[in-house]
């Protein structure tokens, strides 16, 4: 196993989330105890980056020394996106995507007070929560009208937006930023188009990840956004698999499309695929995709993909900040966004697997369960 990090593999969600509010300590984040690996006679190269791969040859380049591989399964995942003004380079400009990077920001905690995140996705959003706990005056940016809206409905978006401007955040929409300004190699403020200078402490950056497969795509293998795999997770490089962030595939819950998916329910479901076809079991890749988000007291849990939605059901009421917004195109059901809502996750999963089609005026009668609701004919459905 080689990985540019010193560390041994550890779960990254916790990252933005309760390893960064000091709820858990590294040790509770580890994938396994050290002694696992050394156990199972599983070498590990750490601190290693790897430069080139030689599919003829079957050889890893990493620093100086060269691997052989009889299969190799690249899960190298992503690095993040930086921004490309002026400033984006200073010392206190950070990113949430590796523990050093969550390391550098609390060993400076107690000595700044204003912090600001640019990216209105998950990363930023919950890097905000937190440092709204820890009492520090965050202003967080997003370039788009409004806060996850690539991956969620209006509806959830104006909820979280609420949500973090009643914590004290200050959540601005459609902003543009124009640069950084840098003082003695630390950002000292954020310059916006409109001329306004935001003082900050802290830069967070949070506009996504770049894949990480520049040595695959070097030696051949097809792929434009990212590394492009099979159902078995195949690449186009003959024994040479790849899994989770950087893989693209054809997923059924997608309508098929070429998608990557940045969840850690994928890269462990494809990496049992994988590892089950270099073990000459053909189990295709066809697991209903999942994620969650701890904001708060929030808990959000996501099923299926809302990608191309054409129509959204509002189950609940936002004010109890427990309700579910279901997601449907063509009539059937793709996804639930829950939030506080765990029975609506755990039994809206079928309704996705099954593609049901329930009339929206039923979706949205919360005193029914999900379980409880067959599908009916939208023809004779009330309306």
């Amino acid at each position: 196993m080689i990985g540019d990090e010193e560390d041994p593999p550890y779960e990254r969600p916790p990252l933005s989330k309760e390893y960064f509010a000091g709820d858990k300590s590294f040790e509770r984040i580890l994938i396994r105890p050290a002694a696992f690996w050394t156990d199972r006679k599983i070498d590990m190269l750490l601190g290693r980056r790897v430069a080139s791969i030689d599919p003829a040859g079957k050889l890893v380049t990493a620093g100086a020394e060269q691997i052989a591989y009889g299969k190799l399964i690249w899960c190298t995942g992503g690095s993040p996106r930086v921004l490309s003004c002026n400033g984006a380079d200073a010392e206190n400009v950070h990113a949430v995507r590796r523990r050093a990077d969550v390391d550098a920001m609390m060993s400076k905690i107690d000595s700044i007070n204003h912090v600001t995140i640019i990216g209105g996705g998950y990363i930023g959003l919950e890097a905000a929560a937190v440092l709204s706990k820890f009492g520090k005056a965050v202003v967080l940016l997003e370039a788009l009208d409004r806060v996850l809206a690539r991956v969620a409905g209006e509806e959830l978006s104006r909820f979280y937006e609420a949500e973090h401007r009643a914590h004290g955040v200050d959540v601005r929409t459609g902003a543009r930023m124009e640069c950084i300004e840098v003082t003695d190699s630390k950002a000292t403020a954020v310059l916006m188009a409109d001329g306004e200078r935001i003082e900050t402490d802290l830069v967070i950056v949070g506009i996504g990840i770049v894949p990480e497969t520049a040595p695959l795509t070097a030696a051949g293998a097809a792929g434009s956004n990212g590394v492009d795999v099979d159902q078995y997770c195949r690449t186009s490089l003959p024994d040479v698999y790849a899994v989770g962030d950087c893989a693209s595939h054809a997923n059924s819950f997608a309508g098929g499309a070429q998608i990557r998916l940045e969840s850690v329910q994928n890269a462990n479901d494809q990496a049992k695929v994988a590892a089950a076809h270099i073990l000459g079991k053909e189990e295709a890749y066809k697991t209903v995709p999942w994620f969650w988000s701890n904001q708060y007291d929030l808990k959000l849990q996501t099923v299926g993909l809302s990608t191309g939605f054409d129509q959204t059901v509002l189950r609940g009421d936002t004010v109890t900040r427990s309700f579910s917004v279901i997601y449907l195109r063509d009539c059937k059901i793709i996804a639930l966004d829950c939030v506080n809502s765990v029975k609506d996750y755990v039994q809206g999963r079928a309704l996705v697997v099954a593609g049901a089609e329930i009339a929206p005026q039923r979706l949205a009668d919360s005193s029914t369960a999900l379980k409880d609701m067959a599908p009916v004919s939208l023809e004779s459905a009330p309306q």
